[in-house]
Parts: structure tokens; sequence; C-alpha cells
């Protein structure tokens, strides 16, 4: 199960991958998904200002995506990576811009993933065929925007 969220945390889009697949290939597919309407006229918005991810998003494959595109990247350096380029010496590169600050508010997504979790069926994953899985997942963020959207506390 493959997200991305907002800010507070809801789902924007869901993607059901296989079950052994990292989560840097399933990125380009849920970037290639985002479609954040505008208010008023308009077509709706595919670019974030910013991507939050963690240590798993921090491929040259990625960063260099969210750079063509003009999106900021708060990704932090894994050690390995940061030694292999330390290593290089000059060669090795300057050492990707990381906003400690900014990182901070990646646990939103981990919240957003602690309560899907909540539901039996989706921590169990009992469902055998993957349509009915990503059902599940899609009612739960159909019920968080329901929430976020109602006019009533």
């Amino acid at each position: 199960m493959h997200h991305l969220v907002d800010g507070n945390g809801r789902p924007l889009v869901a993607l059901v991958g296989p079950g052994q697949a990292g989560d840097a290939p399933m990125f380009p597919h849920l970037m290639r998904h985002l479609r954040i309407r505008r208010t008023g006229r308009g077509r709706a918005r595919s670019r974030p200002d910013r991507v939050r991810g963690d240590k798993a998003y921090s491929s040259r494959a990625i960063r260099r995506h969210l750079r063509a595109r003009g999106i900021t990247a708060v990704i932090p350096e894994p050690a390995d990576q940061a030694g292999h380029r330390k290593r290089r010496g000059s060669r090795g590169g300057r050492p990707p811009a990381f906003d400690a600050v900014d990182y901070r508010g990646r646990n939103v997504v981990e919240r957003r993933f602690n309560l899907l979790k909540q539901w039996r069926g989706l921590a169990t994953r009992y469902d055998k065929l993957a349509i009915v899985y990503r059902s599940a997942v899609i009612l739960h963020a159909v019920l968080t925007w329901t929430k976020a959207l109602s006019d009533t506390p």
C-alpha cells in the first residue's frame, strides 16, 4: 500500500502494489496519479510544493524527477549514501539540501498509516484479491475526507 497525503494527513493518492515491492519504484506511479482540484476554474494541479519522504525515497532518480518538476525534496540522505559520496571526495558532489525543521511534518504520513492499520481487515491482510484490499483503502480515504469536509464537529 502506497500513499500520497496532504499536509493534514488526508489521502490524495492510494495505490496497492506487489507485496514485496519497495517504496521507491512506486513513487513515479504515485506522482503520475496526483491531481489536486483548484478552487474555481482551471486545470487540476499535478505538482505539489514539496515532497516529504523517508530515507527509502532518497534515490538519485527520485531527486532528479522532483528537481526537473520544480518540487522541493525534503528527504534525508541515508548514511550509506553519505559515506559513498564522501569516499569519492570532490567527485562525490555536494550533499543534497535537507530542511530538518520541515522534515518534522513527515510524521503526518506515519500517523495516517497508523490510523489505516486500525482497520482489522487491512492490518491482517485477509483479503486475497488486490482489488478488494484496495477498495478498503479507498473506503477509508472516503471516510477520512467526509469527516474533514463535513460541517458538523
